[in-house]
């Protein structure tokens, strides 16, 4: 292991996230993990790590990072105008710090999340298998907490000294962060919404409520009819969309709890949860429905998108 970066100002809420602990849910444990796992992916990728290799994910504000080596990193995700000794330098690309650099971030452009990366993958306390920060536990990443001033990054592998790996992802391979419609499968609780509930679903716009975070996110909009006999429990996976008796949707997101009795009526596309987790409060969203076809179809393109950066 190696000393690569020192934490001098964390941003609002910056933890270590891998791709989460899938096998725990039996338990009972949220899967959790990055919110957006094509740019942590992407980010490990750009770095010359394995893309289950964890990261520094980033909301709504970036740290100011200090290198203590010479570092090859790469920050994906939203746009919070990273600068590097004051320099603006692109995202979506490999970087190398030299020892003593400064990296800032001047503003919040665009989306919700970065996520930074460095070669040899981010040192964190393993829990459950995994070194995912999952804060209502407090277990992983860094002590189960966000990162604070002064904390050393360490890197799990020691790199040979970077000399400047030349990787970038073309912009027409990322997700388009602008496009809030969310292409979304029927669930299996949709025959339970009457014929204005399900247009409404499939073609009103909802805005996220300030009650979001990386368990869920409670929607407003046209209130959807899902009333019927009570449901069992049964398993949850991130990207469902529920209905309470409240009629307005919960989009659940990846600490979301792993069972629940709430109607099912649709599951956001696997390759649409990068936008969704790229969503704030007050931001607005619609879901498209799509086959399992075109959201399979969806989700190959993006896994090609990544797997370009392997050759």
């Amino acid at each position: 292991m190696s000393e690569a970066l020192r934490v001098v100002k964390p941003g609002l809420l910056t933890t270590v996230q891998d791709l989460g602990r899938l096998n725990a849910m039996s338990a009972g444990v949220p899967p959790g993990g990055a919110m957006d796992r094509f740019a942590h992916r992407a980010a490990n990728l750009l770095a010359g790590n394995d893309e289950g290799a964890a990261t520094l994910e980033c909301t709504v504000s970036g740290p100011v990072l200090v290198a203590l080596r010479p570092s090859l990193v790469a920050i994906t995700g939203a746009d919070f105008d990273p600068r590097v000794n004051g320099q603006p330098v692109p995202v979506w690309t490999s970087l190398v710090l030299n020892e003593g650099d400064e990296l800032k971030f001047a503003g919040r452009r665009s989306g919700a999340r970065a996520y930074i990366a460095v070669a040899g993958g981010i040192a964190g306390d393993r829990w459950l298998g995994s070194v995912s920060t999952y804060l209502l536990a407090e277990r992983g990443g860094m002590h189960g907490r966000p990162l604070i001033a002064g904390d050393v990054i360490v890197a799990t592998d020691v790199p040979p000294t970077p000399a400047g790996l030349d990787r970038r992802l073309p912009h027409e391979l990322r997700p388009d962060y602008a496009d809030h419609t969310l292409p979304a499968i029927a669930g299996p609780h949709l025959e339970r919404l009457p014929a204005e509930s399900r247009s409404a679903l499939f073609g009103s716009t909802y805005t996220v409520s300030r009650d979001a975070d990386r368990m869920g996110y409670r929607l407003e909009g046209q209130s959807l009819d899902a009333s019927g006999e009570e449901l069992l429990s049964f398993g949850l996976v991130a990207g469902v969309v529920q209905v309470p008796r409240s009629g307005q949707p919960i989009l659940l997101m990846s600490d979301h709890q792993t069972a629940g009795g709430y109607p099912v009526v649709a599951t956001i596309a696997g390759a649409a949860m990068p936008v969704a987790a790229q969503l704030l409060p007050g931001e607005e969203l619609r879901f498209a429905e799509v086959s399992i076809e075109t959201a399979l179809r969806m989700r190959a393109a993006q896994r090609a998108a990544l797997d370009s950066l392997k050759s």
